[in-house]
């Protein structure tokens, strides 16, 4: 088998990817600790159960929509947990399952944070493109994930919950 390697177009176009992806997501982390005490995986959590039927999510469900092992989300759920943020319950369905609910108090802290990164957000991102590249990136990140996920992907990017404006106004 030949190896098809990238194009010189192709690898500028990756490593600018690779170096947006990873700044931003540095950029997002930083705001979120400086003015809400949370990294973004805690506040995409926060996010999720926000948007989730009675604020309330399986812990197997919660961990697929944020692409994390459940370990890594037992850990974070027990951080928030210790804050009052979210509490676990048992399944009813499922006598071994957990599900993660989020508390009045997460919401509040939801509440309190989601400006402040729905601003920097924007201001990193959206203030930077024009409407055409935000339908192209759209169009790019849906072609993407539907790839990644197969044919029948469940989660096309307009059903990702912080991606959409919800009741706490949260992304």
């Amino acid at each position: 088998m030949t190896t098809r390697w990238l194009t010189p177009e192709e690898q500028r176009a990756w490593r600018a990817y690779m170096a947006a992806t990873l700044l931003l997501e540095d950029a997002l982390d930083r705001q979120l600790q400086q003015e809400a005490g949370m990294p973004h995986l805690y506040y995409s959590i926060l996010a999720n159960l926000s948007d989730a039927a009675e604020h309330r999510l399986r812990m197997t469900d919660l961990a697929e929509r944020l692409k994390i092992t459940r370990s890594r989300l037992t850990y974070a759920v027990a951080r928030l947990e210790k804050d009052g943020l979210v509490r676990r319950e048992g399944c009813p369905s499922d006598k071994r399952g957990s599900v993660a609910a989020l508390t009045d108090e997460g919401v509040a802290v939801l509440e309190r944070a989601a400006p402040g990164h729905v601003e920097t957000v924007r201001a990193l991102l959206f203030d930077r493109l024009t409407a055409q590249q935000v339908g192209q990136l759209e169009e790019i990140f849906l072609s993407v994930t539907q790839a990644l996920q197969g044919d029948d992907a469940r989660c096309a990017p307009t059903d990702v919950p912080w991606l959409r404006r919800s009741s706490t106004s949260c992304t």
